[in-house]
């Protein structure tokens, strides 16, 4: 499965960076796949593994802050691996391709 997930503090002001850098370290350091960009941050991995990086990401900002913020979207999809790149790689060969369909890619 992947998660996208952003978790914010509340009540702190707007410049998160510093608490959303928490979080953000707490899933590098979990070892399973990740990407981060400027909204959100998206994991790989078993439902189990994962739901828990996440809540420990949100404890992570939740320690300095009263209140947070999280938004979560997850592709639950068995048997796949990969998809952080998988995917990507898909829409990628669709561009290059030129156009909206390409018959001769899988």
């Amino acid at each position: 499965m992947i998660v996208a997930f952003s978790v914010s503090p509340l009540g702190v002001g707007e410049d998160v960076g510093e608490y959303v850098a928490d979080a953000v370290r707490v899933v590098r350091e979990s070892g399973l796949p990740n990407r981060t960009d400027a909204m959100f941050t998206s994991i790989e991995g078993e439902w189990d593994e994962v739901m828990d990086v996440v809540k420990r990401a949100v404890a992570a900002v939740e320690a300095r802050s009263g209140r947070v913020s999280l938004v979560l979207k997850a592709d639950i999809r068995p048997g796949v691996t990969d998809g952080l790149t998988t995917k990507v790689e898909t829409v990628e060969r669709y561009l290059a391709a030129g156009g909206t369909a390409a018959p001769d890619l899988p």
